[in-house]
């Protein structure tokens, strides 16, 4: 009978090399899977891999999909490692996406726009995600409630509520009835990083998220204090740090990133407020914290190898006729290879009669 025994020193190299190898089982079970549905293997890796970043324009389109996951992936990296367990990212995307969507119709008359409009945007979407994310805050603050369940369920409140708004007083008068608001004017749009791409500011604005999360858990006392009494809340209680502080300013900086990340959808490849503006987003964040390894620079590496899973999945639809829940299983994979290399990395495995 095989057993898992507990290692006395686990490998820290190890751990860090983890996400690669997590990655390369990845690319392993993918290779049994084409062959499985009859599909030449190597052509189909190619074509998942390396055909989205192969010219300029594939480097770009996945840079679109990097901005919301490293903004979302930092909030839930800082959550995690303060030990609450962040899984409403979705909603509190949608929420920042109708706050900011709902800030650029009121002000958008067809002429304004520019630079301090489509901050506050910004701002509404930031403000926006961060209640939403206090809410589950102030559930488990006053009344100890789960905070896994709340922040979830908090998700579908969310999408009901921007499918009643697209359909209802936000729709576009002009729209013959499809439940969409206006498009925005170009004042309001994002300004576009690499000009005749569709890449937008939200990916700089990810980029300084994650060197500002980087800074505060691992150059200030306030993210110090964050993350012992998530390691060790006896030990964070004995030494007088706040456990109530720390879920408030997890919880509402993880919801203003989610909230940021469904604003610059909105004003950057969308360009309005429709029933559905995230494939996935905040749900998907969550595999590219833990690959990152909760490290708000980590995070970067893993937001890319999650956006070209998404590029990929949609090239293999299209050229190779695979389904479109191909991208959830690539992420399933993935997900469970970095679990498997997690186990044998803190235990190894004994052979018994």
């Amino acid at each position: 009978m095989i057993r898992l025994e507990p290692r006395a020193t686990p490998s820290v190299l190890m751990s860090w090399c983890s996400p690669i190898l997590a990655v390369l089982l990845t690319a392993a079970c993918g290779v049994v899977l084409f062959m499985a549905v009859g599909k030449d293997p190597l052509t189909s890796l190619g074509v998942f891999f390396f055909e989205p970043i192969k010219d300029l324009r594939g480097w770009t389109e996945v840079g679109v999909k990097v901005a919301p996951l490293l903004l979302i992936s930092v909030g839930l990296a800082i959550c995690f490692r303060a030990n609450f367990f962040n899984i409403g990212a979705e909603g509190q995307l949608v929420i920042g996406a109708i706050a900011a969507g709902s800030v650029v119709l009121y002000f958008d008359d067809g002429e304004g726009g520019g630079f301090w409009l489509i901050t506050l945007a910004l701002l509404a979407g930031a403000v926006g995600g961060a209640l939403w994310g206090g809410i589950t805050a102030w559930l488990r603050d006053r009344f100890n409630a789960n905070e896994i369940l709340v922040s979830l369920m908090l998700v579908y409140v969310a999408q009901l509520l921007l499918s009643y708004l697209v359909h209802g007083i936000l729709i576009d008068p002009d729209g013959f009835g499809f439940p969409q608001s206006r498009l925005f004017s170009d004042g309001f749009l994002l300004p576009m990083v690499i000009p005749g791409t569709r890449l937008h500011l939200g990916i700089v604005l990810a980029l300084a998220a994650a060197l500002l999360g980087w800074l505060f858990m691992s150059r200030s006392f306030s993210g110090f204090k964050l993350q012992v009494g998530g390691m060790a809340p006896r030990a964070a209680r004995y030494a007088g740090f706040s456990a109530r502080k720390a879920l408030w300013v997890s919880m509402l900086v993880s919801g203003g990133l989610a909230g940021v990340a469904g604003a610059c959808e909105v004003m950057g490849p969308i360009g309005q407020l429709t029933p559905s503006v995230s494939p996935g987003y905040g749900f998907a964040a969550i595999i590219v914290a833990f690959v990152g390894r909760l490290h708000p620079i980590g995070v970067i590496f893993s937001s890319f190898i999650m956006a070209l899973l998404y590029i990929g999945g949609e090239l293999s639809q299209s050229r190779l006729g695979m389904p479109s829940a191909i991208t959830g299983v690539f992420q399933g994979i993935l997900l469970f290879s970095l679990l498997a290399c997690d186990v044998l990395i803190h235990n190894k495995l004994r052979w018994r009669k």
